[in-house]
């Protein structure tokens, strides 16, 4: 009997959204947070390109503070959040699915996840993928993953360019306590098109200096 393919992805529920924007948005981020800043150093968020938004990852509250501050809101896009499979399971996982997240096996990517992110890319969606692979919440100096820009490269032969955005996000505290002030900082974008010259790792390189350089304004704003 031949195996079906197994598809990942999932729509976002509208109603679903709308009731976990007000909740997230307007609720919880104001009252958690004593202060939010968002620095765009002039940079202009693509209204109709394919995007790769790459944050540091310092707190489980970066997915809210990215939906801050390019979610619909902001651009009329949602942001779709590449996780790990034990991010996608039991109840948060049936959430997340249906708030626009997937699941990827880091070590080894399913063809059915790969082709998911590649048709996000080349529909113009906002995907956002963290390239430390991991909560690091000291920020240490660690190696990126080098699935980023593999996907970029897959997905740049289906489209004209790609945009990748380094962000940088920062906490007044490393542990994100109540009423502690946020920052989140965009870095000058890179593009990715059919015909970069960068091997993965110049491409790793230079992405984290960028995330870094975000993170350090970021990080200035909250004081730390």
């Amino acid at each position: 009997m031949k195996k079906k393919n197994i598809y990942i992805g999932y729509g976002i529920n509208p109603t679903l959204g709308n009731i976990a924007m007000f909740l997230t948005q307007d609720i919880v981020m104001n009252f958690f947070f004593r202060k939010k800043k968002i620095i765009n150093n002039n940079f202009s968020i693509p209204k109709n390109s394919s995007v790769i938004i790459a944050p540091t990852h310092r707190s489980r509250w970066d997915g809210l503070i990215l939906t801050m501050a390019m979610g619909r809101r902001v651009t009329k896009k949602d942001c779709r959040f590449m996780v790990t499979n034990a991010e996608m399971k039991g109840i948060q996982g049936w959430f997340l699915k249906r708030l626009g997240c997937f699941p990827i096996k880091q070590n080894s990517p399913s063809l059915s996840s790969l082709r998911y992110a590649v048709e996000l890319i080349i529909k113009k969606r906002q995907l956002v993928i963290f390239p430390e692979g991991k909560i690091n919440k000291y920020g240490k100096n660690l190696s990126l993953k080098g699935g980023l820009f593999r996907l970029a490269v897959l997905a740049s032969k289906k489209t004209t360019s790609i945009t990748i955005i380094p962000v940088g996000i920062a906490y007044s505290e490393v542990t994100p306590k109540f009423r502690s002030m946020v920052s989140l900082c965009f870095g000058e974008p890179l593009i990715i098109n059919k015909k970069i010259d960068l091997s993965i790792n110049e491409f790793n390189e230079t992405l984290h200096k960028k995330m870094t350089k975000a993170e350090n304004e970021a990080l200035n704003w909250v004081g730390r």
